[in-house]
């Protein structure tokens, strides 16, 4: 009994049954639905009969599997009556609640924009009692604007009695102390109901006076002694480019700059002066070959761009691109690109990034070498990181298309600066291996000038060495 003889009732019928079976019912249905199309055929009315009003006993619901409806079903009306009447107002309840929980959240964010703001412009002075909020020139009490509602007193006074109080209870009690504070501290303040916390009492702001501090691990709650205040990271932060300038010491030059992100980041700092540490920071990491801590800030910046920071975007966007060319990561160079707009494509800096990807994408090596020679800010020390590898590959294709290429072309083309590094490239690779007898040279080149590679013979050494360097590269750091 062939399929291929059924009528397209019958074929529909199966299809339609097929899709209804589950797991728990499915060996029942095959079975009763074999039974079924064995007897039809067997007795001749498999085209007499209307399948599409056939049902399998399988496939019907069980007894007791609408219980619930059924329930419903026998509800009086005046219960089915109540029970909707109930649901509108069980919405209204929960957008409410909603609504009370996003305002909530949008006052707490305005106030801690408005600390950046104040923090920004120089408003904390140093005190023999604490910091408290106060101008520049005249140092009269900073008030807050009487539009935005605080409890408890004024931002001024809830601000240094919290430093006050807060250093006080370090001072005295030790770690005990610290977490009876933290855990007695905690409260809601009333203009936020019970949907969130006001953070801005929490804020710590420091005391330490210190230019320079090594970097530890906080292992504790930090203590505000050890902390610099905005006013001395940024006399901190001019000094290390002045140390960096004069004395290059990247090992503790880059200390400084991880205590330095930790005093920012303890006080929630976050502005403009932020973000030039961390750009600062990540540059000297590049030029330090040390892509683990350029990964670490490229992930801060990356952050702060997105609250609306202003910075150098378009640059360290070009540095990441870059940076995923080198480790290989497709799928996420793909998604980057991808939500890229046409304006910011044509920014110079990304440009040339997204050039050099095009180039390695369609294994052009002339182009990728131009644009190496020309690329801008610090993109030639992420290149650095791996020009190597695609000088081999473009090698093996070259050493495939030719028998033999003078050393002083490969020079050019692959952007040594001479055929003398060339050589040392080829001699470190194992694929030193030139023509043997060469004919007078009529340009008079000698030395490393006037080698020609034999190409057959150094293209499997070249293949093999490329496929090492390919499976070599892994990811250094998250960004």
């Amino acid at each position: 009994m062939s399929a291929t003889n059924w009528p397209d009732s019958l074929k529909n019928w199966v299809t339609q049954c097929l899709q209804q079976m589950t797991v728990l019912n499915k060996a029942e249905a095959q079975a009763e639905l074999k039974e079924v199309i064995r007897a039809a055929h067997a007795d001749g009315s498999m085209w007499t009969i209307d399948w599409s009003k056939r049902t399998l006993k399988s496939l019907e619901p069980k007894p007791g599997f609408n219980k619930r409806k059924n329930m419903d079903s026998v509800a009086t009306p005046a219960a089915q009556t109540n029970k909707k009447a109930k649901k509108p107002a069980i919405v209204a309840t929960t957008l409410d609640s909603n609504a009370e929980r996003l305002a909530a959240r949008a006052r707490r964010f305005e106030r801690e924009h408005e600390i950046e703001r104040q923090k920004q412009a120089g408003y904390y002075q140093s005190s023999n009692h604490g910091y408290e909020y106060s101008r520049h020139v005249n140092r009269k009490a900073y008030s807050p604007p009487s539009s935005s509602s605080h409890t408890g007193g004024s931002l001024q006074d809830r601000m240094q009695g919290l430093t006050t109080s807060y250093s006080s209870e370090f001072r005295s009690g030790g770690k005990g102390s610290r977490k009876k504070y933290l855990n007695m501290s905690v409260g809601y303040t009333e203009d936020e109901g019970n949907n969130g916390l006001d953070w801005d009492r929490f804020t710590i702001v420091g005391t330490n006076e210190n230019l320079f501090k090594n970097y530890l691990r906080l292992t504790s709650e930090p203590d505000p002694r050890d902390i610099r205040p905005y006013r001395i990271l940024t006399q901190t932060l001019a000094e290390l480019k002045k140390r960096w300038k004069q004395d290059p010491n990247y090992h503790w030059i880059c200390d400084q700059f991880k205590s330095l992100r930790q005093d920012l980041t303890v006080q929630r700092i976050k502005n403009e002066f932020t973000v030039e540490v961390y750009e600062i920071h990540a540059r000297m990491a590049l030029e330090a070959n040390d892509l683990v801590e350029y990964n670490q800030c490229q992930s801060a910046l990356r952050h702060l761009y997105e609250l609306g920071i202003k910075g150098h975007s378009e640059e360290f966007l070009a540095y990441r691109i870059l940076y995923l060319l080198h480790v290989r990561n497709r799928s996420d160079l793909n998604r980057l690109i991808s939500t890229l707009t046409p304006q910011v494509k044509n920014v110079p800096v990304v440009k040339h990034a997204l050039d050099v990807q095009r180039a390695m994408a369609t294994s052009n090596y002339h182009a990728l070498f131009t644009l190496y020679t020309a690329a801008p800010n610090m993109g030639p020390y992420l290149m650095d990181h791996f020009i190597e590898r695609e000088r081999l590959g473009a090698l093996c294709t070259m050493t495939k298309a030719y028998l033999t290429l003078p050393l002083t072309f490969i020079a050019k083309e692959l952007a040594f600066e001479d055929a003398s590094q060339a050589h040392s490239f080829l001699f470190n690779h194992g694929a030193a291996q030139y023509v043997a007898s060469q004919p007078n040279n009529s340009n008079g080149l000698r030395g490393d000038s006037a080698r020609v590679l034999d190409c057959k013979q150094v293209h499997p050494r070249l293949v093999q060495v490329y496929e090492e360097k390919t499976r070599r590269v892994t990811i250094q750091g998250a960004i």
